[in-house]
């Protein structure tokens, strides 16, 4: 026989609560993946302010350096070896295009040229000089994975960005930043062949010989 179901019943144990998660470990996939999200949306709006001069150009180039670091953590715990950013921003209708760029393409802030105070250049061209010692470094003991190399790559070019009358298309700048470019569309897991490899060294040891002719030209 039919019997109706126990409506009181029902509406006293209230509405069902949806477990987005059965384990721990499934917990902290799902929290890593608000991680990335929250960090690309902060930088989407770092990005408007900045471009409506909100904030100022220290502000934004300290917390843009920041949210890139933290960009590149994030990526790695939330993606690993499963999908791209580009994949991800899909997968969840970001609309983001600033962020996209900035955290994709560029991987440095906007690029700010420092005055051209005598002290202040000096520290620049050693800072830089540093970074193109600590990357070529890197190539040639073999730690070719992404999230090695990007970031010795992002301060080498956010260095040299700082560097006082270099022309718009700097040989040095174009160089780093292709690669810079190129490893910014990888995921933070891969790696670069030892091909790609030689290619990045030799460009790097180039892009030192533009460097230093810059500075010859400055003296």
């Amino acid at each position: 026989m039919y019997s109706r179901p126990n409506m009181e019943r029902t509406k006293s144990e209230g509405p069902q609560e949806i477990e987005l998660f059965e384990s721990m470990k499934e917990r902290e996939a799902y929290e890593n993946l608000a991680d990335l999200y929250t960090v690309i949306v902060a930088t989407e709006h770092l990005e408007r302010a900045y471009a409506r001069d909100a904030i100022t150009q220290k502000e934004y180039t300290t917390e843009c350096n920041k949210l890139i670091s933290q960009f590149r953590l994030a990526e790695k715990a939330a993606l690993g070896s499963s999908m791209t950013t580009e994949t991800f921003m899909q997968l969840y209708q970001m609309d983001c295009p600033r962020a996209r760029e900035r955290l994709l393409r560029m991987g440095v802030p906007e690029q700010i040229k420092s005055s051209d105070d005598g002290h202040h250049v000096a520290v620049t061209v050693a800072e830089t000089v540093q970074h193109f010692i600590t990357t070529m470094d890197a190539v040639k003991l073999e730690q070719w994975a992404v999230d090695e190399l990007q970031p010795l790559l992002s301060d080498l070019m956010d260095a040299l960005t700082q560097l006082p009358e270099t022309p718009n298309d700097f040989e040095a700048n174009r160089k780093v930043q292709t690669w810079l470019q190129k490893l910014n569309s990888m995921r933070a897991v891969d790696q670069i062949d030892a091909d790609d490899a030689r290619q990045l060294y030799h460009d790097l040891d180039s892009a030192y010989a533009d460097f230093t002719r810059y500075l010859k030209r400055k003296k």
